[in-house]
């Protein structure tokens, strides 16, 4: 097992949102997530948000597209809801965005560790009106991990064990409307 933090894993970007009070920076074709978009879908991937930005709106920000395969932590409002972006999207200021280097770390495997360390994560946040995690604490987060090749295989069987559940919660969803047929 390997210690490093994160700064020497991944790259850390904060999220931004565009001044909301000019109406050109919104409804465009980039995809702009939100920690309340991560608290409705609730699944590993993110595909899209409630809201889109236009480029007008990523250049106010000043802010780069996210690469597919970047986790989405939610650093405030509330501290450690997980996503990995589906395709190229910005966030909003309420996010730390890694980047994985991927000759050392499997994102996936980064998405479950992260998971299981919510509570370590939600104790780097600071502050009076609402906690949240800054960027140099996060950098400093440190991370065991196997080499990538085991990484890969626990985030296998992670993610084979998720799709079990989804799969289990949909047959349940679904047990009502079967019971109704027999009755």
């Amino acid at each position: 097992m390997k210690k490093e933090i994160l700064k020497n894993l991944c790259t850390i970007y904060n999220g931004s949102t565009p001044s909301t009070s000019n109406q050109e920076y919104y409804g465009g074709d980039i995809i702009w997530i939100t920690p309340k978009d991560l608290s409705i879908q609730n699944k590993k991937y993110i595909l899209k948000g409630e809201r889109n930005i236009t480029k007008e709106g990523l250049k106010q920000v000043k802010s780069n597209l996210l690469p597919r395969g970047t986790v989405l932590l939610s650093s405030r409002a509330p501290i450690g809801l997980l996503s990995i972006a589906k395709q190229e999207l910005v966030t909003n200021q309420g996010f730390k965005n890694l980047v994985v280097n991927e000759e050392i770390l499997n994102n996936e495997f980064l998405y479950y560790y992260l998971k299981t360390k919510i509570i370590d994560l939600e104790n780097l946040g600071t502050g009076t009106t609402f906690k949240e995690i800054s960027k140099a604490a996060l950098e400093n987060f440190l991370v065991i991990f196997p080499n990538l090749s085991i990484q890969k295989k626990i985030a296998d069987i992670l993610t084979a064990i998720d799709n079990k559940i989804s799969l289990n919660n949909q047959l349940n969803d679904n047990l009502p409307n079967v019971y109704s047929t027999f009755t």
